[in-house]
């Protein structure tokens, strides 16, 4: 089929675009920065310079590509450090889940592309209580009210709703946490310097998708699967407790400090506690079952190993 992706040169879609292209389809692949176009071109996209922001050039570009597919994974979270301001780090990510959206459901409807398919995020939050059942589809973000992180969970929420709405086939995919290949390095890195610490227990759940099984699993949508909502994740939630002292050690580093929440927030913001002590992990199950998809690394365990060996 014809794909459009934007995004593509993302953390995820440096992985999504090859594997759409080995499974026969024909893409065209976008970027803002005319000097990865180059990079597109070799992974055997063609490539398209505009901005998702820009309504007009959005659509001219859909329409002239005459996509089947439109998949939406423009973000601006590169080279992310601190998450004491969540809204102002998100702001441009914030833009694109709202008006980026917009832009692209109506270039869809201009050129009648039925399938569009979003990114959506089942990774760690600030979810009401802590521990419990893992959240389906069903389960609203439900992340409890922070000064500093309002915007954002109101843009996922948007994401949740505009795209199922607004296409014939519209489907959005809740990622889990990012790692591997060119994903997360920030935060390997900041492990080994032991800048990464347990917070108040590190009772948080937190669900993991490797970006490679990220990029498999949305190709599958690509090919099947009703519309509708769906989280993308391993086998394996988490408490912050377990995974991050196995990937310091996978990583050769220190085992990480432990702080309790009061200091925890001084050091790191209120977000970044609420992450790693009341965050609620995800089931794959309909994923699984609609998409006929099997992540490759079904627990954080042996995909962290690989990650960092490789």
């Amino acid at each position: 089929m014809r794909v459009f992706v934007t995004g593509a040169t993302g953390a995820l879609g440096r992985h999504l675009v090859p594997a759409l292209i080995s499974a026969g389809h024909e893409v065209t692949a976008t970027t803002r920065t005319p000097g990865k176009v180059a990079q597109l071109r070799a992974a055997g996209a063609e490539p398209v310079v505009v901005d998702g922001l820009d309504r007009e050039a959005v659509i001219a570009a859909v329409l002239a590509a005459a996509p089947e597919v439109i998949v939406h994974e423009m973000t601006a979270l590169a080279g992310m450090r601190s998450f004491r301001n969540p809204d102002k780090l998100f702001a441009v990510t914030n833009e694109l889940r709202t008006r980026g959206t917009d832009n692209l459901l109506a270039a869809a409807a201009r050129a009648g592309t039925r399938r569009v398919i979003a990114q959506g995020y089942a990774g760690p939050g600030p979810d009401e209580g802590s521990g419990g059942a893992l959240k389906t589809e069903e389960d609203q973000l439900g992340w409890r009210p922070l000064r500093s992180a309002a915007q954002a969970p109101a843009a996922i929420t948007y994401v949740d709703k505009a795209v199922p709405r607004g296409a014939p086939e519209g489907i959005v995919l809740r990622y889990g946490g990012f790692y591997g290949p060119g994903a997360s390095d920030v935060l390997l890195e900041m492990v080994r310097k032991r800048q990464v610490p347990v917070i108040g227990g590190g009772v948080g759940v937190w669900s993991f998708i490797e970006i490679t099984d990220a990029a498999a699993a949305t190709v599958a949508a690509v090919e099947a699967g009703a519309p509708g909502v769906y989280n993308v994740v391993d086998d394996d939630p988490a408490p912050v407790a377990e995974w991050l002292p196995y990937l310091a050690e996978v990583a050769g580093a220190k085992p990480p400090l432990r702080v309790p929440a009061w200091l925890g927030r001084l050091l790191a913001g209120e977000f970044v506690v609420a992450q790693m002590t009341s965050a609620r992990g995800s089931s794959n199950e309909k994923a699984r079952k609609e998409f006929g998809w099997v992540p490759r690394y079904a627990s954080w365990r042996e995909g962290f190993r690989a990650w960092v060996s490789g």
